[in-house]
């Protein structure tokens, strides 16, 4: 298949580029500069010059192929709800091109949208409706395109990681070096979910070689890491104490880290491990962290 992909040059749409193209695959690489283009033409891959404000560049791009993998979204978590309302109009543009037809649209989104209540693994069957983080318009988004003919599915991210970048953990260890400790809130137990870049993007091409519409898999390898035990190996590698904070003090602390540093938020991949035949192989999140170069992260 021509498969479209949004954030071809990102995290991990780079990632998921070479998955495609060892499959058999051909990647349209969506890309907003030189480098990206030159990237993506070194490994195989065809670049397609856009961005997630040029709707019609979007439109182009899906219509040109087989089936479309969306990973791309604007993590300047300082305009989140804005940024969740411009990946509605990319969800829109996108699957606009695809309506009517049986090409596949694989959408983002995250884990804690399976989350039927406090404390419980987010599941792949749950659509929690209510749940408050804006990011939720996503699948919101898809759902609305859905009813129109598109033929979409959905893939939920934990906090992915590798030794570089760890999800909303990378903010927070700037955070914790700009604030002198390594902070929790509480007791520490509540817990986020994880799993390794190359893992997860492998999970995005047996998504999209199973060809399925109305389905959402947990791109999740662990199920659950403590903050406490997060909080004490960074605050170990970067020479910090590790303190316990009382909600009161989360928003002086964390600022807009705020909303997701007390949230529980563990998740299972039972049912997408046995569904796609995945097994995750990469290193856990821990181990990453340990292993990360605290001085290279602070330069980038």
């Amino acid at each position: 298949m021509r498969v479209f992909l949004t954030g071809a040059t990102g995290f991990i749409g780079s990632r998921i580029v070479p998955e495609l193209l060892a499959a058999g695959h051909q990647v349209l690489g969506l890309t907003r500069s030189d480098a990206g283009a030159r990237s993506l033409a070194a490994q195989g891959a065809e670049a397609h010059r856009g961005d997630l404000e040029d709707l019609d560049s979007l439109r182009d791009g899906a219509a040109k192929s087989d089936a479309v993998i969306h990973t791309a979204f604007d993590h300047n978590f300082s305009n989140f709800v804005a940024n969740c309302e411009k990946d509605k109009r990319v969800i829109e543009a996108l699957g606009g091109a695809l309506a009517g037809s049986d090409r596949l649209l694989l959408i983002t989104s995250g884990v804690g949208m399976g989350s039927a209540e406090h404390g419980q693994p987010a599941k792949e069957d749950v659509f929690n409706t209510d749940h408050p983080n804006p990011r939720i318009l996503s699948e919101l988004t898809g759902a609305a395109m859905a009813e129109k003919g598109v033929k979409i599915s959905v893939v939920r991210l934990p906090q992915v990681h590798d030794t570089v970048k760890q999800g909303l953990i990378t903010p927070l260890i700037e955070q914790t070096r700009a604030k002198g400790v390594s902070a929790y809130l509480g007791e520490g137990r509540n817990r986020w979910s994880a799993a390794h870049v190359l893992d997860v993007a492998k999970l995005y091409r047996l998504a999209l070689d199973k060809q399925e519409a109305g389905v959402r898999y947990n791109a999740v390898a662990e199920e659950g890491i403590a903050m406490r035990e997060i909080a004490e190996v960074i605050g170990a590698r970067l020479d910090v104490p590790v303190v316990s904070l009382s909600q009161e003090e989360a928003a002086d602390h964390f600022g807009w880290l705020s909303i997701f540093a007390g949230l529980d938020m563990p998740a299972s991949s039972e049912w997408t491990r046995a569904h796609l035949g995945w097994q995750p192989t990469g290193p856990g999140l821990i181990a990453d962290l340990e292993r990360m170069d605290y001085s290279q992260a602070a330069a980038a």
